[in-house]
């Protein structure tokens, strides 16, 4: 196979992509639940390309680059959001043909999400135990958690550019950061950028959370979840975890 060559079904090899759904039972949406969070997964893996790269660029303060890379995050993020409108075309009887065949499996199993959750700074050391038997995954999850958050790489950005912060400062300091570039976006512009960029990057994760706990609403109700979670409280409970709490403080004090 040469680059003159190669087929367009090689270049994506589509064999092992359309060849990886398997089913379990009999029933018709069963398909429709594969393949909705298989494409999903793809588009975290793009997410996590991405704001890696981003994370790189703002360390090395090297923003509009990382500007582009954060704007690419959002739209995909867009289409994670709009998965949520196929999956919901399930209905409880579906979902119930569906439930006994996913065994203890759950969304909540994720690493790719938790990997993602942990580069923007939501950390939980707790998370690693479910992925003992997946030790690619515990394994990337340790390394993140040795490196500096993206939050953390955009403080420290304000330091250098002679803010009174750093990693490790939160609340009341950060917050009079972000309000004093708010204030005078002229002269911060490429930091007020950056904080729009994260603030966007917030927004769409909330956005998918929430589809997410109004689909399970709507096919589950109440019931506990696949992974042992408490279904809808629990996705509830997640919608209150901010990733950048100060630069949605700030939009107060202002």
């Amino acid at each position: 196979m040469t680059r003159n060559t190669i087929t367009y079904g090689e270049y994506l090899d589509l064999p092992r992509i359309l060849g990886a759904q398997h089913p379990l039972s009999q029933a018709h949406d069963e398909l429709l639940f594969i393949v909705i969070h298989q494409a999903s997964e793809l588009w975290m893996k793009l997410c996590l390309h991405e704001i890696m790269a981003a994370r790189a660029a703002i360390a090395a303060d090297n923003l509009r680059p990382a500007f582009k890379m954060l704007s690419r995050v959002s739209r995909a993020q867009t289409q994670l959001v709009q998965s949520w409108d196929v999956l919901a075309t399930m209905t409880p009887s579906d979902y119930s043909a569906i439930r006994p065949h996913l065994g203890s499996s759950s969304g909540f199993q994720s690493w790719q999400y938790r990997l993602l959750e942990a580069v923007m700074g939501h950390r939980n050391a707790g998370h690693l135990g479910m992925f003992r038997n997946e030790p690619g995954a515990a394994a990337a999850l340790q390394a993140e958690f040795a490196r500096p958050s993206l939050y953390a790489v955009a403080l420290d950005l304000l330091l250098r550019r002679g803010f009174a912060v750093d990693a490790d400062t939160r609340g009341e300091a950060v917050e009079a950061a972000w309000a004093a570039i708010y204030r005078e976006p002229e002269r911060y512009w490429d930091l007020y950028e950056l904080a729009e960029k994260l603030v966007d990057l917030e927004y769409h994760v909330q956005r998918w959370r929430f589809g997410h706990l109004k689909t399970v609403e709507r096919i589950i109700g109440f019931k506990r979840g696949t992974g042992g979670t408490a279904g809808t409280a629990y996705l509830a409970d997640v919608l209150k975890v901010s990733f950048f709490p100060e630069l949605l403080a700030v939009r107060t004090a202002l």
